[in-house]
């Protein structure tokens, strides 16, 4: 994948086929210590134990519509190639964490991408669940959560076209405010 929102996007997507109706995810970007690590932590119906070993395996699967899943693969061989690593917690009935490790300033590592609307997508795609973010950069911290949003909003979807305009902006600049002196 050409940039790390999309592996973020394809892990949430795994979360909500397994029935998560919250999903946490943090980035945490330590210039200090060259690191990025993605923590994307749900409360789905978690892996079974002897599908743990073999998960990372691009031709494991749950799916029943292909057989292949690349997902976890690519973000292992991602981490990996980058001088980290990926690891999955999991308990059945209880949810899965899922966590890459990177080294920040590895010349293969792909750019984070365009979080924002990953996040936004994953927002408007599961109305249902509860998003929490959390983005790190140094000691500076951006914090989100949907739950708290869907509260304030009443009525009012979080889908809808004025919400999601403003929840865009505001978002990217909370991140933007998050890089502001790194320069």
């Amino acid at each position: 994948m050409k940039e790390l929102s999309l592996h973020i996007l394809d892990i949430v997507q795994n979360s909500t086929r397994a029935q998560a109706t919250e999903v946490a995810i943090e980035i945490i970007e330590d210039f200090r210590q060259n690191l990025l690590k993605i923590v994307i932590k749900d409360n789905g119906t978690g892996i079974k134990k002897e599908a743990l070993s073999t998960i990372t395996n691009p031709f494991s699967t749950s799916r029943t519509t292909r057989r292949v899943g690349l997902g976890l693969s690519l973000l292992k061989a991602a981490a990996e190639q980058c001088r980290g690593e990926m690891t999955i917690e999991s308990e059945e009935g209880k949810g899965t964490t899922v966590t890459a490790a990177f080294e920040h300033d590895h010349i293969d590592r792909v750019p984070l991408g365009d979080i924002v609307s990953t996040l936004i997508g994953i927002m408007i795609g599961n109305p249902d669940v509860d998003v929490y973010y959390r983005h790190c950069v140094n000691d500076k911290v951006f914090e989100i959560h949907t739950k708290a949003i869907k509260e304030e909003l009443g009525d009012v979807p979080i889908s809808d076209v004025a919400v999601m305009n403003f929840l865009s902006e505001y978002i990217q600049s909370q991140i933007d405010a998050l890089y502001n002196e790194l320069s």
